[in-house]
């Protein structure tokens, strides 16, 4: 190794090697720099097997791992991951602004770390991964004609960290080639192990939605599925910045940069890349013209040039995907290009309904090719057709009713057909005013105005919903108007509730009338049904505090009413609305009653004591509450 510039300071952590258990954890740890030598112990709850690095300043970091029951690694550059990132601006960039952001390192089961900075390095934090490495083979799933994928929820995606759900674009028009830049010293096995890591660390460590690569490609073939919202959708990535609105982004993982990757890493790539770009309908072959978003190798609104298959390294400083996967990628495109024919490729619509509409689209080769246009029944109302390499149909679209259509071009069983819509569904009509009233209740349903405080007043409550004139009568059951509450102008949009005292009104059934003339020259009228029923009255509780302990102190719970006329009663013992003891049901005579209840085997609590009548105008419900101590 060349000798550095300057070496600014060596560190040596001890960890503790203690069990996991549950998912993939991770540790964070500020660590010193400075022109000392330090050591120190532990500084992470657990082992580890990847390891990151986030630091300021324009110098570098070097790092190695110990094994655990094993060896020191030699010494490794952090590979910055600064250019793996969201778009600037977007709300997942903000959490580690001012940080250069650091690859994860997959280093296996790891129990010590040694770091030492060259030139200016003012901070430096090291985020220690543990991921377990499942014993189950992972199984891949094939899904709408894809490669084998395994799914996120195959490798144990942790849906419950993410910061946010996905975000997409309208479409997509470039992939783009990365590699993890860590280790290439992995087990088939731990594959999954690294890329739950890899999300922890994204989402965790950088402050990231979700992993950022929407797929991940192991040396083994293996093929996973990255950030979440579906593999067919336009998912935004964070994989390069400023290029992530229109892109998706594959990662290899390992480093490439003098290894080649393995011949099933390249097949997966190229049955990955085939089936993407063939859903996105771009031709591997072709180049794009981008505005850059923002990064530090394009300015914000730079127009370039990229291919369809680029490297990370076409959109931003970096070396990724390392010189070697980079140079292999011309002759992947073509691999690429070759696979899964006959393709439709660069389907465009112009013009709008009621016009000439052009439908263009280029095929792989010439073959016969059909356009139909779909009204939102889905019956078709126009068709065009042809037998060629380009795609070339005009609808003129003159006289067709407003309102959305759909349209499919098609190019025989074996080309994926390219669909979108035009024009647009006519608006859902508004949705009906709020009843001017709505919501009359009259609570309690039945009342005893006796002056006991138990069921004295009712709350009358009801909606307004627009500034009227509101009238509130009652009348008994003959229909005559025994009483007007009220008769004013009211504002709406809110809940109307007032008290109501009875005590005028004979025993009896009664029906409330809300009646409103709105400014807007809506009426509407709302009744509710109560009654006034003396039976019951003057409930009381011989105590409040129950103590059934046989020292002959409110041993004994005395519950005594008044009834004005011979009735049916229950008295029972409720807690918290449950019935927990029945004390007495059946007929009594009209005047004084008293029953008694000894406790029971209730606990100590909170109860009430509860009498029910059933009198000659309704189920009056009287309640008291008391306490048991034991």
């Amino acid at each position: 190794m060349p000798r550095m510039l300057r070496i600014a300071i060596v560190c040596l952590f001890a960890f503790p090697a203690t069990a996991w258990a549950g998912q993939a954890t991770i540790v964070s740890q500020d660590l010193p720099v400075g022109n000392a030598r330090v050591t120190a112990g532990a500084v992470a709850p657990s082992r580890f097997n990847l390891v990151a690095f986030h630091w300021r300043g324009a110098g570098q970091v070097l790092f190695r791992t110990h094994a655990i029951g094993g060896r020191w690694s030699s010494w490794r550059p952090i590979a910055p991951e600064e250019d793996d990132r969201p778009d600037a601006g977007s709300p997942e960039s903000k959490l580690r602004r001012g940080w250069r952001l650091g690859s994860p390192y997959w280093v296996g089961a790891s129990d010590r770390i040694a770091y030492r900075t060259v030139g200016k390095v003012t901070s430096l934090q090291a985020w220690y991964v543990w991921s377990p490495v499942g014993s189950v083979p992972v199984r891949t799933v094939a899904m709408a004609g894809t490669p084998p994928i395994i799914t996120r929820s195959a490798w144990g995606a942790n849906e419950e960290i993410e910061r946010a759900p996905p975000r997409y674009a309208s479409h997509v028009t470039t992939a783009f080639v990365h590699h993890t830049a860590g280790s290439n010293t992995y087990t088939r096995a731990q594959s999954a192990a690294i890329v739950r890591g890899i999300q922890l660390y994204h989402v965790k460590g950088n402050g990231w939605n979700d992993i950022g690569y929407n797929f991940l490609v192991d040396k083994y073939g293996q093929i996973f599925e990255g950030r979440g919202g579906g593999i067919a959708r336009n998912v935004i990535g964070a994989h390069v910045e400023g290029f992530n609105t229109g892109s998706f982004g594959v990662s290899v993982i390992g480093n490439y940069s003098a290894t080649r990757i393995t011949p099933a890493t390249e097949h997966a790539l190229v049955e990955l890349l085939a089936w993407r770009l063939d859903v996105a309908h771009v031709d591997p072959l072709s180049t794009v013209l981008w505005h850059s978003g923002g990064n530090p190798k394009y300015a914000r609104g730079k127009l370039i040039r990229l291919r369809a298959i680029s490297g990370h390294r076409d959109a931003d400083s970096t070396d990724c995907p390392g010189e070697a996967l980079y140079a292999k990628l011309p002759e992947i495109a073509r691999e690429v290009a070759a696979t899964g024919l006959p393709k439709l490729y660069d389907p465009v619509v112009t013009g709008g309904l009621g016009g000439n509409v052009a439908f263009t689209a280029r095929l792989s080769a010439a073959r016969p090719w059909m356009v139909t246009i779909r009204n939102a029944a889905g019956r078709p109302v126009a068709r065009g057709a042809g037998t060629s390499l380009a795609v070339s149909w005009t609808w003129n679209s003159q006289g067709a009713v407003p309102g959305a259509y759909s349209w499919t071009i098609e190019a025989g069983p074996n080309t994926r057909p390219a669909q979108g819509t035009i024009g647009k569904a006519p608006p859902p009509p508004p949705p009906p005013p709020a009843p001017l009233l709505a919501g009359l209740t009259v609570v309690p349903g039945v009342l005893s105005p006796d002056g006991d405080g138990i069921d004295d007043t009712a709350t009358i409550s009801y909606t307004l919903s627009a500034r009227a004139s509101v009238t509130a009568t009652i009348a008994d059951s003959t229909g005559a108007v025994v009483a007007t509450l009220f008769a004013q102008q009211m504002e709406g949009a809110r809940t109307q509730a007032f008290p109501y005292d009875p005590s005028g009104l004979a025993d009896g059934t009664y029906t409330l009338t809300i009646s409103a003339s709105g400014e807007d020259g809506r009426s509407a009228l709302l009744q509710a049904s109560f009654a006034v029923d003396r039976t019951l009255t003057g409930l009381t509780l011989s105590t409040q505090a129950l103590t059934p302990n046989g020292d002959g102190a409110d041993d004994v719970l005395g519950i005594g009413f008044t009834l004005a006329v011979a009735a049916n009663v229950t008295v029972q013992i409720e807690q918290a609305g449950a019935v927990v003891a029945s004390v007495f049901t059946g007929q009594l005579p009209a005047g004084p009653a008293q029953v008694s209840w000894d406790g029971g085997t209730a606990p100590t609590g909170s109860y009430d004591a509860v009498v029910l009548v059933d009198g000659p105008f309704g189920l009056t419900r009287h309640s008291q509450p008391f306490t048991i101590t034991r």
